[in-house]
């Protein structure tokens, strides 16, 4: 057993199952999204991909349960696609996001700044904890929302700012 931690072919056969097991926690990270999405085809063509690999990656350790090193492999293949998963997902940034904007006196100035740079705006009064605040909805591209919370900040430091991911049903106004 101690004799697979000196053997480079146990190595390279850890890394080769690591390897593998990124792709597939990475492919099913991506394969959730896609299935929260509603893009049936792509979750389904990610769904055999990433299951191909996992039947490969599982097999190689089964094969050969006398190489600890292939076990180490599998769970840091699997903890590291987690995380490149989540990486790829926020570079993806797809879908839309409904961002939610409280601002208790500026409102009209976000709302006007948001829409000088070509983003719907739906504006809302309400109360809050300290009386009259300006409640705003816009929703956007995931990829866009960096720019809305910098357009905010820069037009009231003091607005809340909450976001969730949504689905459009239809219609509507999304920048393109």
């Amino acid at each position: 057993m101690m004799a697979a931690f000196l053997d480079p072919q146990a190595w390279l056969s850890a890394l080769a199952i690591f390897m593998m097991r990124v792709g597939d926690m990475s492919l099913d990270t991506i394969r959730v999204l896609f299935v929260v999405r509603g893009r049936k085809k792509l979750a389904w063509c990610l769904g055999i991909l990433q299951s191909a690999i996992y039947v490969l990656a599982i097999s190689s350790v089964l094969a050969h349960l006398d190489n600890p090193v292939n076990i180490l492999g599998y769970a840091a293949g699997f903890a590291t696609g987690n995380v490149v998963g989540m990486y790829i997902e926020e570079r993806l940034a797809i879908g839309h996001i409904h961002v939610t904007i409280v601002s208790p006196a500026r409102g009209a100035a976000v709302a006007a700044e948001l829409r000088e740079d070509g983003y719907a705006v739906t504006e809302l009064s309400g109360r809050g904890r300290n009386g009259m605040v300006t409640v705003m909805l816009v929703d956007v591209l995931r990829k866009d929302v960096d720019s809305i919370e910098t357009i905010v900040l820069e037009s009231d430091p003091e607005a809340f700012v909450t976001a969730e991911d949504v689905r459009p049903v239809r219609r509507g106004f999304w920048r393109a």
